[in-house]
């Protein structure tokens, strides 16, 4: 992985003055459909885009912040399939084109700080970081287990984590650093995960 191509070089993003821009659900599935073919990754952003909502709604956030959550989470990673050398310079790019709301654009920017170089700072950008790489962890674990999410216990992700080899493309010290950022323990993390994702299958 090339960090430095994916590297923004720039920490603003978007203009203030289009605050409160955002799409809808279905022009983000839109664009999802035009550059996603991979059935798997728009699983994984549909999923930390229901996590990023379901924990706005869970803060009593107003329905049009619940949806610039979502809006981050479900599009974060949709230019990875198409560029992945540049991934996030280009989804950022199609925001700012379509002058959205700088919050959902600095947070899709901030989500994989060593590789964009865009240090997380709100609690939208940190919250992003924290759910993108733990939940993909624990979806893979759910595939391994008869009843998926359902009975799934912290102490059995944390020693799938623990493992290096179980799901090795997930970045162990990209999830200690979004805990420690976001200032919520590993244990809190894993247990909204699950219990969110259990809420989204039933």
């Amino acid at each position: 992985m090339n960090n430095s191509a994916m590297n923004l070089n720039r920490t603003e993003f978007g203009d203030p003055q289009n605050s409160g821009n955002v799409i809808s659900e279905k022009e983000a599935f839109e664009l999802l459909q035009a550059w996603v073919e991979n059935e798997k990754l728009i699983a994984h952003m549909r999923q930390v885009g229901h996590l990023m909502r379901s924990y706005a709604k869970e803060k009593a956030y107003s329905e049009d912040v619940q949806h610039k959550w979502f809006l981050a989470g479900l599009l974060h990673d949709a230019d990875w399939e198409k560029w992945p050398e540049t991934h996030c310079n280009k989804i950022v790019e199609e925001l700012e084109d379509r002058n959205i709301d700088p919050e959902i654009i600095r947070a899709i920017a901030s989500h994989g700080p060593k590789y964009f170089g865009v240090d997380p700072k709100t609690e939208m950008d940190k919250m992003l970081y924290a759910f993108d790489e733990l939940s993909g962890l624990i979806h893979a674990y759910s595939l391994m287990r008869p009843n998926g999410y359902e009975g799934m216990e912290v102490k059995g992700v944390k020693k799938r984590l623990k493992d290096k080899t179980f799901a090795a493309q997930v970045s162990r010290e990209d999830i200690a650093d979004a805990c420690e950022r976001a200032e919520i323990s590993l244990d809190d993390l894993i247990q909204f995960i699950v219990r969110h994702q259990i809420d989204a299958l039933s």
